[in-house]
């Protein structure tokens, strides 16, 4: 799995979408696009990419396109209308591009995300978005109260982890 990360400006969100769509087409692999805004770090996305192949192999997958299911789980939400907030959006933000094959295919992993940073017109500002967490932002998200966090041995990666693992359970 490779991450695209960047600040944008999205103009047009469906031609965006129609972007990211023909990139995962060429190269055969799965792309998702995520607010990074919502995004604690990168385990958090891997643990979806990896909770989403397993529900796609037990045949326990919501939904229909891989794409969509690595949304829900990153989401830690059953309902698309609900993970969608955690997508992109029209305007300036931070964005994390999961590029995803499936398999070991690291040479399609990289020729898509070199095709997303050269077709997209998008200005990508190359920033690292994982670097930093809103806090705030994912804890309103998430629904992750400070008692919680006062009340665990973890840290907000260590919630946000089971929170995309605890989709599983609400299946």
């Amino acid at each position: 799995m490779i991450v695209v990360e960047g600040a944008v400006t999205v103009d047009d969100l469906d031609t965006v979408l129609s972007e990211l769509n023909a990139v995962a087409a060429a190269h055969d692999v799965t792309v998702q696009a995520f607010d990074a805004r919502y995004v604690v770090d990168r385990r958090h996305l891997e643990r979806a990419v990896e909770l989403a192949d397993r529900a796609f192999d037990r045949g326990e997958n919501v939904a229909r396109e891989r794409s969509v299911e690595i949304l829900l789980y990153a989401a830690g939400r059953r309902q698309i209308d609900d993970a969608l907030e955690m997508g992109v959006s029209e305007g300036r933000l931070p964005v994390a591009v999961v590029v995803a094959a499936t398999g070991d295919a690291p040479d399609r992993e990289t020729a898509a995300a070199d095709a997303l940073r050269e077709r997209l017109d998008l200005d990508i500002d190359p920033t690292a978005t994982l670097d930093s967490t809103d806090d705030d932002r994912v804890r309103d998200f998430f629904d992750v109260t400070s008692a919680e966090l006062d009340a665990v041995d973890g840290d907000l990666s260590d919630l946000i982890a089971e929170r995309v693992a605890l989709l599983d359970v609400k299946k």
